[in-house]
């Protein structure tokens, strides 16, 4: 059985460690950009967000001083034993998110959307969100914790029901615009991971986007051939736009385009679109059945 106390400082670490370092595949996708880029102001956002990383890392200060929303994924396995049930989780959750908030590694931005008070510590109705999934055969927890910046979450999410008879040109169509639409003037901080959702109901779309956009390493494709091939496309059109790092002139407005599909209604195609910015922070703590816990950076 997992104890509460091992999982609330398993998901403190992996938020702190996701805001304090940058993933192994974020930085190499970076460095690939950097490589690339001839514009001097492209080459110098590069530059100077790798140098931040590597600042960070050795703990002077955040990787973006923007830690936005706090986020967990948690996958657990069918023989998974959580002490006191897994409802207990959302409570492990705010305590973490509490005290990464309290030590600075959180900057506290949440408030109500109405009176916009700030509780101060990134608690409340909704936050931080908390996704628990069921799918392992073990008796591990797997948290994913995602300090996702405000800019892409605010500038890079988009939704439309299009008709089914828009099709894939539709699709490619919207997805390019709203590209443009975010990573210009470097509202969304680019080189962003572009998530997007296609199929299911609006809010499975919107869901499908945000997770191919947190969850999946750079560089990796979608298993169904046709999806991936239609990534690729997506990919190569949008280093054509002529929008590079944090909206310069450039090539690399977009580390990767990752898309998911679901099933939908025969007179329905939802499209939606969630973006993360070039530090792509995520950290991952890894809890085995009888409460070791390992940190990784890797997705894999």
């Amino acid at each position: 059985m997992i104890k509460q106390e091992t999982i609330t400082e398993a998901m403190y670490n992996a938020i702190r460690l996701g805001a304090t370092r940058m993933p192994p595949d974020i930085r190499a996708a970076l460095q690939k950009a950097l490589a690339e880029e001839t514009e001097p102001m492209a080459k110098k956002h590069l530059e100077v967000s790798l140098q931040n990383a590597d600042m960070s890392e050795k703990g002077n200060g955040l990787v973006c001083a923007d830690t936005g929303f706090p986020m967990y994924f948690v996958h657990a396995g069918r023989k998974t034993e959580v002490e006191g049930g897994f409802n207990t989780i959302y409570e492990c959750a705010a305590a973490a998110t509490a005290r990464a908030t309290a030590e600075c590694f959180l900057r506290p931005t949440m408030v109500d959307p109405l009176t916009r008070k700030n509780p101060g510590d990134n608690i409340g109705p909704g936050m931080p969100k908390v996704e628990l999934i069921f799918d392992r055969d073990d008796d591990s927890l797997e948290i994913l914790a995602a300090p996702k910046g405000g800019g892409s979450e605010i500038f890079g999410t988009f939704y439309r029901m299009m008709f089914p008879a828009d099709g894939k040109a539709g699709i490619k169509k919207f997805v390019i615009e709203c590209i443009k639409d975010a990573c210009y003037a470097g509202k969304v901080c680019p080189p962003a991971i572009i998530g997007v959702g296609i199929g299911g109901t609006a809010d499975l779309c919107m869901s499908l986007a945000k997770k191919a956009a947190l969850l999946r390493p750079v560089g990796s494709h979608h298993p169904d051939p046709e999806v991936a091939a239609l990534e690729t496309e997506l990919y190569n059109a949008c280093r054509k736009l002529g929008i590079g790092p944090m909206g310069s002139r450039g090539i690399n407005a977009v580390l990767a385009i990752n898309l998911d599909t679901a099933v939908t209604h025969t007179a329905a195609l939802p499209v939606a679109v969630n973006a993360q910015c070039l530090v792509g922070r995520r950290w991952i703590a890894r809890i085995d059945g009888k409460g070791n816990i390992n940190y990784s950076g890797d997705l894999a």
